[in-house]
C-alpha cells in the first residue's frame, strides 16, 4: 500500500523496542501479532495492550481494520429506559437491561437498579455506566456513614440530595441521569428525579433514559393517582415494554424493585412475559 504511517505507543510487557521505550509500527498493522505477543506474557494484559494500541492507531487516523461496531474511544453507555412510580405505602422502580457501546450491545442483562441504602432506598441509573456506578457507590458510602453517626437510617430525600449535589457540582464531567426512590417512616414512598444538570424534583412518577422519549404520551395518559402496587407494576410493564420495542438502545429483560415498609422485593420479566402491544 502506498500510504504509510508510523505510530509510537508505550512499550507493553512482552514487547521489545529498539527505540528505547516505544513500539514502532507501520500501517496497515497486524493486530494478530500484537495480541499473540502480549498474550504470551499475560493474557489479560495482552488484550488491554492490543485495545490500547488499536485506540492509538484510530486516534491518529492510521489504517487499521476494526469491526464496524467497535469504537474503543467510546465508553459503555446505559442507553436506557428507567422509571419509578409512587403508590400508597411504597414505590416501584423498573429498568431494562441493555448496556451498549456505540451500536454494539456490551451487556444484555445488566442491572441498572442499584441499592443505595438497602432495603429501603434504591436508584435507577441512565447515562454513562461508569459515571452512574461511581455515583451510586459514593452516595451509598455517605448514607452508610450518616446512618452510623446518627443511629437512624437516612431518608430518601437525603440520598436524592446527595445525588443532586454530586451531579450538579460535576455536571461538566459526568453523564448521569438518576431516579432515586424508596420508602422511609417520615414520608412513605417517594420518587425523586435528578437530571443531567443536577436538578432535583419529586414526582409521583418519573421516566428517564433514551427510551423515555417514546412513552411520555403513554405515561401522561395512563397514570392514575391512587394506583396500588399491582397497578403500578402493570403500568411499568406496559410503559417499559413499549419503550424497549421502539428504542434501539433499550432491551433485554425488565427488572423491577418494589419497596415498602416490609422491605424490597425484586421482580424479573423476560421478553416473552412482557406486553407486545399491537403485535399481540
Amino acid at each position: 500500500m502506498s500510504r504509510s504511517h508510523e505510530a509510537t505507543i508505550p512499550a507493553a510487557r512482552g514487547f521489545s523496542s529498539s527505540s528505547g521505550g516505544g513500539l514502532k509500527t507501520s500501517t496497515p498493522a497486524s493486530l494478530e501479532l500484537l495480541y499473540a505477543a502480549a498474550a504470551a506474557s499475560d493474557p489479560f494484559e495482552g488484550i488491554a495492550s492490543a485495545m490500547s494500541f488499536t485506540k492509538h492507531l484510530l486516534m491518529h487516523n492510521c489504517d487499521v481494520w476494526t469491526p464496524d461496531w467497535y469504537n474503543p474511544t467510546q465508553d459503555p453507555q446505559l442507553g436506557t429506559t428507567i422509571m419509578a412510580v409512587e403508590y400508597d405505602g411504597g414505590v416501584v422502580l423498573a429498568a431494562d437491561s441493555r448496556t451498549s457501546t456505540g451500536t454494539y450491545v456490551a451487556n444484555r442483562v445488566s442491572d441498572k437498579i442499584t441499592a443505595v441504602a438497602p432495603p429501603y432506598i434504591y436508584c435507577a441509573r441512565s447515562g454513562s455506566a461508569a459515571d452512574t456506578q461511581m455515583l451510586a457507590d459514593t452516595v451509598r458510602r455517605y448514607v452508610t456513614a450518616l446512618a452510623l453517626e446518627t443511629q437512624r437510617p437516612a431518608t430518601v430525600r437525603t440520598a436524592a440530595a446527595l445525588f443532586r449535589e454530586l451531579i450538579y457540582q460535576n455536571k461538566s464531567r459526568l453523564t448521569a441521569g438518576v431516579i432515586c426512590a424508596g420508602w422511609d417512616p417520615l414520608n412513605g414512598g417517594q420518587v425523586y428525579s435528578i437530571t443531567l444538570g443536577g436538578t432535583l424534583v419529586r414526582q409521583p412518577f418519573s421516566i428517564g433514559g433514551s427510551g423515555s422519549t417514546y412513552i411520555y404520551g403513554y405515561c401522561d395518559a395512563s397514570y392514575r393517582k391512587g394506583m396500588n402496587r399491582e397497578a403500578c407494576i402493570a403500568f411499568c410493564q406496559q410503559a417499559a415494554s413499549l419503550a424497549m420495542a421502539r428504542d434501539g438502545s433499550s432491551g433485554g429483560v425488565l427488572r423491577m424493585v418494589c419497596i415498602e415498609e416490609s422491605g424490597a422485593q425484586r421482580l424479573l420479566f423476560t421478553e416473552d412475559q412482557l406486553p407486545r402491544g399491537w403485535q399481540g
